[in-house]
């Protein structure tokens, strides 16, 4: 829910932290400053929404300051391992904390940026970011907000008029800079930087810091408590959250590629969007990064990749409480998992089952279905959707199991919204992105992304119930 006159409310929680957390940096200079994408509905959220062009692209694309705010940009600080291999020298490369806010929820959002220029952990890169990678991150979040994954909002996006070279796409390539709206940029990279270090100190202070001010409203985190004491609770929360936001995933049908410890949020927030697929039919196998020789992040082992981070952050905790405590509190993990994919796909199918065994079967059944017949996963939850095959193609011994079971649901709502009188699903292919991309590229027409976003905000209306008299 938005609320028109909410009054944007500026923090700056990081300037109790020292330069052991962070670097204080100097945005880029553009050449251009040219805005493609402006999100009112995240805007609003943390009472933005009026803000003229001219101020839209001072703060968003020249990064100057909302008074109040941080008076300079804050390059995180942060390792991780990537694809299994650690890598001491990473940090925030091409992005920065600009500004902290309270949004309408009370919730603490952070807006970090992607393409604003170098800071000392660019290494040799320019610090710059695509216009395709940006219109990229707007159709995946777009599409996982409306499919109700817990993920980062795209706020804005301006393009800079730099001519950018690229070995994965063509070039000179157009560019752009990007912020996003995110629940902490804090990584689990960053507890791992500070146990590298054997830096004790800075791991407490970052513990109590996160919990202080990113889980404040949760009533069992107490970021005073004893230390031995928080970190268990602390842990398995993370890992709740991270479990769920897995679950998540895996009913949109989406591959998020890159699931290296950098890339997991403490809050259990799913961002970063790089190489990214969503399922163009049910394939476990189906990896998003051409680089993934392995497969280590497929669609199928994004769960086991999400423990495998989450242990990492544990083991920066193990000088602090005993081993045997903390697997304890992970242990439940993979169950938090199931329950959230069971939830999500009963959301997806528009229906609520009591018996959670038959909550478990579903998902067996959905998958087992979804594997031999190769019908696309979003149309699946099209022509389902309400608990019933609504195109009466679905009546084969290959479905009946879920079927029969979906006989024992009930609606989560009327299907009155114009979305559901739709043909086809709205999807969101690998071929589909290009196709969207390529009239941008050649022309600078953007009606096909215009048509594809208003589609989505279609679909997450018709799910969301809006429309609806249930």
């Amino acid at each position: 829910m938005t609320n028109a006159a909410f009054i944007f409310d500026p923090q700056t929680i990081h300037t109790a932290l020292d330069e052991r957390f962070y670097r204080v940096v100097k945005p880029a200079t553009f050449p251009n400053h040219i805005i493609r994408y402006r999100n009112q509905d995240a805007a609003n959220s943390v009472g933005l929404a009026d803000l003229s062009d001219t101020a839209w692209s001072d703060h968003f694309g020249r990064f100057v300051p909302f008074e109040g705010s941080f008076s300079a940009p804050l390059a995180l600080c942060y390792h991780g391992h990537q694809f299994g291999h650690y890598n001491p020298e990473l940090g925030d490369g091409r992005g920065f904390l600009f500004a902290q806010a309270r949004a309408t929820d009370g919730r603490l959002l952070d807006m970090g940026t992607k393409g604003s220029g170098t800071t000392p952990f660019s290494r040799s890169a320019d610090g710059r970011l695509t216009l395709k990678g940006a219109v990229r991150e707007i159709l995946a979040t777009e599409m996982l907000q409306a499919l109700g994954v817990t993920t980062s909002k795209t706020l804005s996006v301006i393009e800079t008029g730099e001519a950018l070279t690229r070995h994965d796409e063509p070039s000179p390539t157009r560019s752009a800079v990007m912020v996003r709206l995110s629940h902490s940029h804090i990584r689990i990279g960053s507890f791992q930087r500070l146990s590298f270090m054997d830096d004790a100190d800075g791991i407490e202070t970052l513990t109590r810091h996160v919990v202080r001010h990113y889980y404040a409203d949760d009533p069992v985190l107490d970021p005073a408590a004893d230390f031995d004491q928080l970190v268990p609770l602390f842990l398995q929360k993370v890992a709740t959250s991270i479990a769920t936001t897995a679950g998540q995933w895996l009913a949109a049908g989406f591959v998020h590629g890159v699931l290296n410890t950098d890339n997991f949020n403490i809050t259990g927030e799913s961002f970063d969007y790089g190489p990214w697929r969503f399922l163009p039919h049910f394939d476990p196998g189906l990896v998003a990064a051409y680089f993934d020789e392995t497969g280590r992040y497929a669609y199928g082992r994004q769960a086991d990749a999400a423990l495998w981070a989450v242990c990492r952050l544990a083991d920066c905790f193990v000088r602090f409480v005993a081993k045997d405590v903390i697997e304890d509190r992970l242990r439940g993990f993979f169950a938090d998992m199931e329950v959230s994919l069971a939830r999500q796909l009963q959301w997806r199918l528009g229906i609520a089952l009591d018996d959670q065994t038959q909550a478990a079967a579903l998902c067996q059944h959905l998958f087992t279905a979804a594997k031999a017949s190769k019908l696309g996963f979003d149309q699946i939850f099209h022509d389902l959707y309400g608990g019933a095959d609504r195109v009466g193609t679905y009546g084969t011994d290959t479905w009946k199991p879920l079927l029969d079971i979906m006989t024992a649901s009930k609606p989560i709502h009327d299907m009155t919204h114009p979305h559901f009188a739709r043909a086809d699903a709205v999807s969101m292919t690998i071929d589909e992105v290009e196709a969207i991309w390529a009239p941008i590229a050649e022309a600078d027409d953007w009606s096909a992304l215009t048509r594809k976003l208003d589609d989505i905000k279609s679909l997450r209306a018709a799910l969301a119930g809006a429309g609806s008299t249930a």
